[in-house]
């Protein structure tokens, strides 16, 4: 088989009269989950644990097989071994590669260089950290069942002397604009997986791209929409669209495609957003009643931001963030205890301290109740 030779961007000939349709229906859903963005005063720290959802199902893609309420406990002290600490960590470094770029977005556009930051943080400590973290690729790699040479290979990917001609083409349609933004997302996507520019890692990277785009392009409000669960739920046909391209020249098969997973998770995303702010005005209420605290908002984020902690933890981080007295912090945790806002989940023992959790939020963000 012969090294792929990328189409050149944009894409000629697509077919309008099947796409247009299915653009007007994604970008009104799209339209509808960004309008509620909008109206939240802290989505960073509301919306985290979409974050978190986001990085385990894109790792989950690629084979990880860890939980957000394990990858949440992890953090928080509760130390897995073995193959399940490896997909945590795989999982943790997704969600440092998001925050980071969503810092680097808010002064500068995509670049190859950012890109290659966020491989190079995806990829710290663990497996394909031998495979040049942060560089692309100067060898020729493929695509099969493990093991299989290059005359087996179901897909190669373009030969790595013409990469960079090819990588400077994508980075050039970033800054362009196409007839819509979405199907510019989706061929900016499916080109990245098609040039395979890394030796391992293009699967997350090409989907961290996903909102980092759509919120380059102010099409969203902030870098905050996550297709993997839909990706992930639709594997097969996901990675059957993405060969088609290769294989037959079929992008009108995968943006269509695309088109109908931005619609199915926009709406997925509104109702969950809708439920976490819900829940943040209840909750808004109810510690406050409970607590009578002047730190009750303070208290309410830093449980949003982080629903699995040690009690030291907050303290330091009430402390720090808000001038609030550390011994202040195990009176509100008992309060939120005894009202059954917070579980514990490991009890203090000697100098360890207690690990605790906000049940409701882990099982809103896992979509099942496991806490």
């Amino acid at each position: 088989m012969e090294p792929y030779v990328p189409d050149t961007l944009p894409i000629a000939e697509l077919n309008f009269r099947q796409l247009l349709p299915l653009v007007g229906q994604a970008n009104a859903a799209l339209a509808r989950y960004d309008g509620l963005l909008q109206g939240i005063p802290n989505p960073a720290v509301m919306l985290s644990p979409l974050t978190t959802q986001e990085a385990v199902l894109s790792s989950k893609i690629e084979g990880t097989q860890a939980t957000v309420d394990e990858v949440l406990e992890q953090e928080a002290g509760l130390v897995k071994e073995g193959e399940k600490y490896k997909d945590i960590q795989e999982i943790s470094n997704y969600r440092a590669a998001l925050f980071s770029a969503r810092e680097y977005l808010q002064d500068y556009p995509i670049r190859l260089g950012v890109v290659r930051e966020l491989h190079r943080v995806l990829m710290d400590s663990v497996r394909g950290q031998d495979k040049n973290p942060g560089e692309f690729r100067k060898e020729q790699n493929w695509i099969g069942r493990a093991g299989c040479t290059i005359e087996q290979a179901t897909f190669v990917p373009p030969n790595p002397v013409r990469l960079p001609d090819y990588l400077i083409a994508w980075e050039q349609y970033l800054d362009s604009d196409d007839i819509d933004f979405l199907i510019q997302a989706a061929v900016v996507h499916a080109q990245f997986e098609l040039l395979h520019p890394f030796m391992d890692g293009n699967g997350r990277i090409g989907r961290i791209l996903i909102p980092l785009f759509l919120y380059q392009k102010r099409a969203l409000s902030q870098p905050m929409f996550y297709l993997s669960e839909y990706l992930e739920h639709h594997r097969d046909e996901y990675y059957q669209r993405l060969k088609a391209i290769s294989a037959e020249g079929d992008w009108n098969g995968w943006i269509a495609f695309f088109l109908k997973g931005v619609c199915s998770q926009s709406e997925q995303n509104s109702e969950r957003v809708q439920r976490i702010r819900l829940l943040y005005e209840e909750m808004k209420l109810a510690i406050q009643e409970t607590t009578r605290s002047q730190y009750s908002v303070h208290l309410l984020d830093a449980i949003f931001s982080k629903p699995v902690f040690r009690s030291s933890d907050l303290a330091q981080q009430l402390n720090r963030d808000f001038g609030v007295h550390e011994k202040t912090t195990p009176g509100l945790l008992r309060q939120l205890k005894a009202a059954g806002i917070l579980r514990e989940l490991q009890a203090r023992a000697g100098r360890r301290p207690a690990v605790l959790c906000f049940p409701r939020l882990v099982n809103l963000a896992e979509g099942r109740r496991i806490v």
